[in-house]
C-alpha cells in the first residue's frame, strides 16, 4: 500500500529528504549540510543553483540507503524551501547567474517613483517611502539595473522552490504557498497581480517571465525520468504543491487555528497565526500565503533572530564549541548550561534584538542595543539576554497580531532550531505567560509539506484531519507565575519603551558614521 510521503526540505543550512507516514511519524531522514551562501562583495549573499540541486539529489540518494525504506510505499512527493531566494534561468532552465539568497543585503536606491494615480495615492497615504523601500529591496530591480544583459536573457525568474520544481518535473511552476518576496504577487487574491496593479510599476517585468502558480495540496506534475535518474525518486510519482518552509512549519506544528501562535526560532525568528481573512499585520505589509488553500499567515519577524545565537557562538562561545567537539555533544547543550547559571532577568541586563533594520517595525534606522551592564555580568548573561530579547520581541509581535486580527493567542507551538533548547522553551513560556509546546517531531517544515501531500492525494480528507492525525504536542513547558510577573514588569516598563527612546540616537549614529542616515 502506498501510504508514505516523501518531503524534501531545502533550508538555509541543509537539505533534508524526509519520509513520513500518515500519523506524522518520521520514518527516515537523510540530511546534507550546505554552505548558506558565498559573498563576492560585502553584504552580498549568493549560491550556485546547481549546488542546491546537487545537495537535493545527494539527500534523496542517502535516504534510499536507510534501513526499512521502501520506494514502493511512497505515494507522492512535496517540496518546501527557504523563502525569497531568486534565480534567473534561460529557456532550458539553466541558471544565468548565481541565486540571490534571502540573506543578501544589496539595495538599488534611486528607482523612479511611481507616477500617476498610484503615486498620488501613496503620497497622500504617506506610503511613498514604503514603496521606495520595496523598490530598493527588490532583487529584480538590482539585476535589471546592474546586469541588464542577464535580465534580457532571462526566460523565467523563479524562487528557489520554482527552480527545484522545474528540476524535478520539467515544468516551470511553483506553489502559491511559496510566494514570499519582492515579486508582483497579489497577496490578497493569492495569484499574480492584475495588469493594472502598482506592483508591476514598482518591480517592472514581463508577466511571461513568471512561473505558473498551483495552490497548495494540488498536483503540480510528475517526477520526470531525468529527475528520477538523478535523485532515485520513482519516475511518475506526483509532486504535490506545498509551501515555503515557514508556512509548512506552521501547519506541521499544528497551528491551524487563529488562537494558536507558532513561534519559529530559526535564522529569522517569527511568530505566526493562520487566518482565513486577509489582514495586514502592518499597513501595506501583507500576510503571506499559508500552506493550506485560501488562507494566510499573519507573521511578525525578527530578522536574523536565532542567527544571533550563531553570532554568539562564533564571537564568545569558543570554549563551548571546543568542549562540545571533545565530548561529542551539540554546542547548544553546553550553552543551555550557561543559561541555567543566570537568573531570569539576567541581573538587569536587557537586549533589544534589532541586529538588522526593518521596513516599518522596526524602521530602517534600527540597531540592536544592550542596556543595564554592571560588573556582575558575564558572557553567560549576554547569552541569556539574547534569548530573552528575542522572546520579548516576539511577545510584542504577538500583541500586534492580536490587535490586528482581534483574536487572542492562547496557545504556543515552538519550532525551529531554537526549540531544541530547554532554556529557550522555558523562558518563552515565562515571558509570554503561556504554555509553550514543542511539536512531537523536530522536522516540522518537512512534516507540513508531507501534510500538503497527504491532503492532495486524498490520504487524509482535509487539513483538519491531517492536523489531528499527523501533529501532536511533544514536551510542554508551563510558565512559572512568579517569574512571569517579573518578566512582565521588565517587558512593559522597560522593553516596550526602548525602541522609541533610542530611535533618535540610532538616526544620529547613522548620520555621523555613514553621513546619510544609513542610506
Amino acid at each position: 500500500m502506498r501510504d508514505q510521503l516523501l518531503a524534501i526540505d531545502n533550508g538555509t543550512q541543509s537539505v533534508r529528504a524526509l519520509l513520513f507516514d500518515l500519523q506524522g511519524n518520521l520514518l527516515a531522514k537523510s540530511q546534507v549540510h550546505i554552505e548558506p551562501y558565498f559573498a563576492r562583495r560585502p553584504g552580498w549573499a549568493e549560491q550556485n543553483p546547481e549546488y542546491y540541486w546537487s545537495a537535493l539529489c545527494q539527500a534523496c540518494q542517502g535516504l534510499w540507503a536507510k534501513p526499512g525504506v521502501d520506494k514502493a510505499a511512497i505515494a507522492g512527493v512535496a517540496l518546501t524551501t527557504q523563502r525569497a531566494t531568486v534565480i534567473n534561468v534561460d529557456r532550458q532552465g539553466r541558471p544565468l547567474r548565481p541565486a540571490i539568497v534571502w540573506l543578501d543585503q544589496r539595495r538599488t536606491p534611486g528607482q523612479p517613483p511611481l507616477g500617476g494615480p498610484w503615486g498620488l495615492a501613496f503620497k497622500l497615504a504617506r506610503m511613498a517611502e514604503t514603496i521606495a523601500y520595496i523598490q530598493a529591496e527588490a532583487e529584480a530591480n538590482w539585476i535589471r539595473t546592474n546586469e541588464p544583459e542577464i535580465w534580457a536573457e532571462t526566460y523565467k525568474y523563479l524562487y528557489l522552490s520554482g527552480y527545484l520544481t522545474f528540476k524535478l518535473t520539467g515544468r516551470f511552476a511553483d506553489s502559491v504557498g511559496c510566494q514570499v518576496g519582492f515579486m508582483p504577487f497579489d497577496y490578497k487574491k493569492l495569484r499574480w497581480a492584475s495588469h493594472w496593479d502598482w506592483k508591476w510599476r514598482a518591480v517592472p517585468m514581463n508577466p511571461e517571465i513568471l512561473a505558473d502558480l498551483v495552490p497548495p495540496a494540488q498536483s503540480i506534475s510528475a517526477i520526470s525520468g531525468e529527475a528520477a535518474a538523478a535523485t532515485g525518486i520513482p519516475k511518475g510519482l506526483p509532486l504535490i504543491a506545498a509551501a515555503a518552509d515557514k508556512a509548512c512549519e506552521v501547519i506541521g506544528a499544528g497551528a491551524l487555528e487563529p488562537h494558536i501562535g507558532c513561534i519559529s526560532y530559526g535564522t529569522t525568528a517569527t511568530i505566526t497565526t493562520t487566518q482565513t481573512r486577509y489582514i495586514e499585520p502592518i499597513p501595506l505589509i501583507p500576510p503571506y500565503p499559508a500552506a493550506i488553500p485560501h488562507a494566510y499567515n499573519l507573521e511578525v519577524q525578527i530578522y536574523r533572530g536565532f542567527w544571533m545565537v550563531s553570532w554568539f557562538k562564533t564571537e564568545f562561545g569558543q570554549r563551548e564549541l571546543q568542549l562540545a567537539e571533545a565530548q561529542g555533544v551539540a554546542p547548544e547543550k553546553l550553552l543551555d548550561d550557561l543559561v541555567a547559571d543566570v537568573p531570569p532577568g539576567c541581573d538587569g541586563l536587557m537586549l533589544q534584538p534589532y541586529w538588522s533594520p526593518g521596513l516599518k517595525v522596526p524602521g530602517p534606522e534600527a540597531m540592536g542595543a544592550v542596556i543595564g551592564f554592571t560588573d556582575v555580568h558575564t558572557r553567560a548573561h549576554l547569552y541569556r539576554a539574547i534569548l530573552e530579547g528575542l522572546a520579548y520581541g516576539l511577545r510584542e509581535g504577538k500583541e500586534r497580531l492580536e490587535q490586528r486580527a482581534g483574536t487572542p493567542i492562547t496557545e504556543l507551538r515552538i519550532a525551529g532550531g531554537g526549540s531544541q533548547s530547554d532554556a529557550a522553551m522555558q523562558l518563552t513560556a515565562d515571558i509570554f505567560g503561556l504554555p509553550a509546546a514543542r511539536p512531537h517531531v523536530y522536522e516540522t517544515s518537512g512534516l507540513g509539506a508531507a501534510m500538503d501531500a497527504a491532503v492532495g492525494l486524498k490520504l487524509h480528507p482535509d487539513f483538519a484531519t491531517a492536523v489531528r492525525e499527523m501533529t501532536r504536542a511533544g514536551q510542554v513547558f508551563e510558565p512559572n507565575h512568579r517569574t512571569h510577573v517579573m518578566y512582565d514588569d521588565l517587558y512593559r516598563r522597560i522593553y516596550l519603551k526602548l525602541y522609541e527612546r533610542l530611535k533618535p540616537f540610532y538616526k544620529e549614529i547613522r548620520e555621523i558614521v555613514w553621513g546619510d542616515e544609513g542610506e
